[in-house]
């Protein structure tokens, strides 16, 4: 354990070495800005410098957020996801990094908007109605997505068993996929499912109990 936490540590450390150094100059130039700078300006001035400041701190911080998630999610990869008898972790760390960076950027972005005068209350409003005309129009696939989630939880069958599919089909598991899963059938014929239908119907696996034993 003490292992595993040196390795995230250190690969947190490699990933936001620079934007801490950034970070750190900028704190630097706040506090000579704040004894040396803001008593000499105007008021208006000092507004004006302050939300420019305060936006290149939000910045800085997302930036820093996202290097640490991005280490974090690099490490599992590397280390973690490579020893799983399944490739859909493999498949969905990129997906669940990028989901995590416009995550933060958005949020950064959001905090930044209202020191300019922008109210976000509406924006907000217009990105939920926006999502969730998109999930209803990508329920099917929202669907399949979290049913490959709880077929790669539950392991009901992994790659290379030979199971029985819910069309009555011996087939061996090639690949389990984020939306769909491939089998190869007994007269070398590829059969792509969708998770969705894996998930609700009842699997024959003749290789589960072999699997256990080892």
């Amino acid at each position: 354990m003490a292992q595993v936490s040196r390795k995230i540590g250190w690969e947190i450390v490699k990933k936001t070495f620079l934007p801490v150094i950034v970070f750190a100059i900028l704190s630097g130039a706040y506090i000579f800005y704040k004894l040396r700078i803001a008593s000499q300006i105007s008021p208006e001035a000092y507004q004006n410098l302050k939300k420019y400041i305060v936006s290149v701190f939000i910045l800085a911080v997302c930036f820093i957020v996202q290097r640490i998630a991005g280490a974090i999610l690099e490490w599992y990869k590397a280390n973690i996801a490579v020893k799983t008898r399944t490739r859909l972790d493999d498949r969905l760390v990129p997906i669940f990094r990028r989901t995590v960076k416009v995550f933060i950027w958005v949020i950064g972005i959001l905090s930044i908007l209202p020191l300019y005068g922008v109210n976000i209350s509406a924006l907000i409003a217009t990105l939920g109605v926006g999502s969730l005309a998109i999930a209803l129009a990508a329920q099917d696939t929202i669907a399949n997505v979290i049913a490959g989630f709880l077929i790669m939880g539950d392991a009901p069958f992994t790659e290379g068993d030979k199971i029985k599919i819910p069309s009555g089909e011996i087939v061996e598991v090639l690949d389990i996929g984020v939306r769909r899963s491939k089998f190869l059938s007994e007269d070398k014929a590829i059969i792509i499912v969708p998770n969705l239908d894996l998930s609700k119907s009842k699997i024959v696996n003749y290789t589960y109990n072999k699997g256990q034993s080892k």
